[in-house]
């Protein structure tokens, strides 16, 4: 767990700060945020209070004091100097986004509110992330002031290129929150209690995946099957893998190559597949059920190649087969300490049907697209998918989130993040 201070400034990129300050919290992390003046016309802190369970920061010197305990410490202590407490508090500071206007007060080692006096009295890693216009960016003044930045120390995270929301088109979009996330956790490269560091918090954990496609034969040479590339589920193995954990991979019949440093079983069938689970579920920590399972196979597999015959059609008798996910879910530890994510594709009805699967499976995360959504289907590289967890409040209504486009590797670690922290 790592102490985050982050300090949002005036700009429209500050909506995904607050997917920032949900993820690292969600992760484990303990954020507090700093906002300027202009940041609070975009976001509400009441909004990064609501995200982080802290208090934002806004003044220099509240009624009050912001920081947890010192009310209960001392009842009768004056308003906490709560600049100087951060930047003691803090493990890493991250501006996100960083406005060309404070770039140009941290340049200049101004402290004229709270943000910038906090980094001031600040001493540690730091990231800085800008966000402005183009031209604003490419100004000759704001490239010198980050030329500044990095000799104080700060690593910077150079903008996207694309279409900006004043109209222009360029240089000036804050990276997106998964790079963002990267950056911070090899600044912090800190180990936890469990050999667990911030860039690989899945270490020590089993993590099992399944991938891809079933195939149930009708005779040696045709088959059932469905588009299922294996995309989604390898780039899981692979994100686990990269954050530290040890990784079984079942996968069907792909064309990928197995992702460095993972066991990789390969199934063809559902029952071989539901065996492989089987072997490997009782040692997993977290499993991420990615796999299109085919839900029927043929009664009578035929012996030789079925010929047509003359024939003008030909009937099939289909058997259910096993339900891996509904399995997982029963058996599952009965101390909470097994986490299961299954995955569900629609075409129609997305919300009701994964809202059924997530309760009728016993899953702890289900995460849902549409086929005919452009970018979510089989064979992309990209997904948008909707996150659905169990309430605590209402047990027949699930907490739902609307995750935006995404590749399919920062989707995986995204994934995993938030997995990992519904286990801890």
């Amino acid at each position: 767990m790592a102490h985050v201070l982050l300090g949002v400034t005036g700009s429209i990129a500050a909506f995904k700060s607050c997917h920032l300050a949900s993820d690292w919290t969600k992760a484990g992390h303990v954020v507090r945020v700093v906002e300027t003046a202009a940041a609070e016309r975009f976001v509400t802190p009441l909004t990064f209070t609501s995200l982080t369970g802290q208090p934002t920061r806004t003044v220099m010197f509240p009624d009050s004091p912001a920081v947890p305990g010192d009310v209960a410490a001392n009842p009768q202590a004056p308003a906490t100097i709560n600049h100087v407490k951060d930047a003691a508090w803090a493990d890493v500071l991250v501006v996100a986004p960083a406005s060309a206007d404070v770039i140009a007060r941290i340049a200049a080692g101004m402290a004229d509110d709270t943000l910038t006096s906090t980094i001031l009295a600040y001493e540690g890693p730091k990231l800085l992330c800008p966000a402005m216009n183009v031209h604003m960016f490419d100004n000759p003044a704001t490239q010198r002031n980050l030329g500044i930045c990095r000799d104080l120390g700060w690593r910077v995270l150079d903008p996207a290129e694309g279409n900006l929301a004043c109209g222009d088109t360029g240089r000036g979009r804050m990276p997106e929150p998964e790079e963002i996330e990267r950056a911070v956790a090899a600044l912090l490269g800190g180990t936890d209690g469990d050999g667990a560091t911030a860039s690989q918090p899945l270490k020590g954990l089993h993590v099992l995946v399944t991938a891809g496609p079933t195939q149930e034969p009708l005779d040696p040479v045709r088959y059932l099957t469905n588009h299922s590339t294996g995309k989604m589920g390898y780039a899981v193995a692979a994100a686990a893998a990269a954050l530290g954990a040890r990784v079984t991979l079942v996968s069907g019949p792909v064309a990928l190559d197995a992702p460095e440093g993972v066991d990789v079983v390969r199934v063809v069938t559902a029952r071989d597949m539901f065996a492989a689970v089987g072997e490997a579920f009782a040692d997993a920590d977290i499993t991420v059920m990615a796999a299109a399972v085919g839900d029927f196979r043929v009664d009578e597999v035929s012996a030789e190649k079925i010929k047509k015959a003359g024939r003008e059609s030909m009937t099939l008798r289909l058997v259910s087969n096993p339900d891996i996910l509904a399995w997982a879910g029963e058996h599952k530890r009965s101390d909470g300490s097994q986490i299961l994510c299954g995955f569900a594709m629609e075409t129609e009805h997305l919300l009701a049907n994964a809202a059924g699967k997530l309760a009728s499976k016993h899953c702890d995360m289900l995460v849902a697209n549409n086929l005919r959504d452009k970018g979510a289907g089989f064979a992309t590289d990209t997904n948008l998918v909707a996150v659905l967890t169990p309430s605590e409040q209402d047990a027949g209504t699930p907490h739902i989130e609307h995750w935006d486009l995404m590749d399919k590797t920062a989707l995986a670690k995204r994934l995993l993040l938030r997995l990992a922290a519904l286990r801890g």
